[in-house]
């Protein structure tokens, strides 16, 4: 129904800075076009990319690319989709973009605006293996309807160290979790030894933060943070 994930946008006060930090962690860049006429650049493991925004040029937002955008908006508008914004037109690289029901950003393009990257790091970035987009959902079982009607298949995972439901895709996967332990929108890597992981980007000039929600503390998870806000979990999630 969205189409085929392109990155997560983000919202990037100094995307020189956000750059060199993803590029520390392991993450390859990839060649952007010229769809938009602000700073932008994207970086990725070769499981997620991150689309860098510079600040004010666009919220934060899960964006998918679905050719033939102008025709597919009735299908969306059908299942209750309300557009928040909308740039469509025969001259103008066609947009819309609404929030799911806890204020999410999900933002469709008409076709992709970076080229892929063939050349990726063998053992993936430092942070581990990329499992999903983690989003805090004060009512879970709606928010996986309404994932679901969008075309995801939500699965429960509540017996996994880290507790959630997962709406996966075949191009990226969505985890809803309790605001008590994920309090804002957050990446998630799978790592047998977050510890390991640490020292080791610690060694890189990374520090964890202490500012862990003691519900999160508790799943062994540990938490580092990019120059724009992102929080990146990284635990053991076997």
């Amino acid at each position: 129904m969205l189409g085929r994930f392109l990155e997560l946008s983000l919202p990037t006060p100094d995307v020189r800075a956000s750059l060199e930090f993803y590029l520390k962690l392991g993450f390859a860049q990839a060649d952007v076009g010229e769809a938009w006429p602000h700073a932008y650049a994207v970086v990725t493991d070769g499981r997620i990319c991150l689309g860098l925004h510079a600040d004010g040029a666009t919220d934060w937002s899960l964006t998918f690319v679905k050719p033939g955008l102008l025709q597919q908006l009735s299908a969306l508008e059908a299942l209750g989709v309300e557009f928040e914004s909308r740039r469509l037109g025969n001259d103008v690289f066609n947009e819309v973009g609404w929030r799911d029901p806890a204020g999410h950003g999900i933002r469709l393009v008409e076709a992709r605006t970076f080229s892929p990257v063939n050349t990726l790091p063998a053992a993936g970035s430092a942070c581990g293996y990329f499992l999903e987009v983690a989003l805090p959902e004060p009512h879970i079982d709606a928010a996986k309807a309404y994932w679901e009607k969008l075309g995801f298949v939500g699965m429960d995972e509540s017996e996994k160290p880290l507790p959630h439901v997962c709406c996966t895709s075949d191009s990226i996967d969505i985890g809803l979790h309790d605001p008590v332990r994920i309090a804002r929108p957050a990446l998630l890597f799978d790592a047998d030894h977050p510890e390991q992981r640490l020292a080791a980007l610690a060694a890189r000039g990374i520090e964890a933060t202490a500012k862990l929600p003691p519900a999160l503390r508790q799943t062994g998870a540990r938490m580092i943070v990019a120059p724009e806000g992102t929080p990146i979990l990284i635990a053991n999630m076997g």
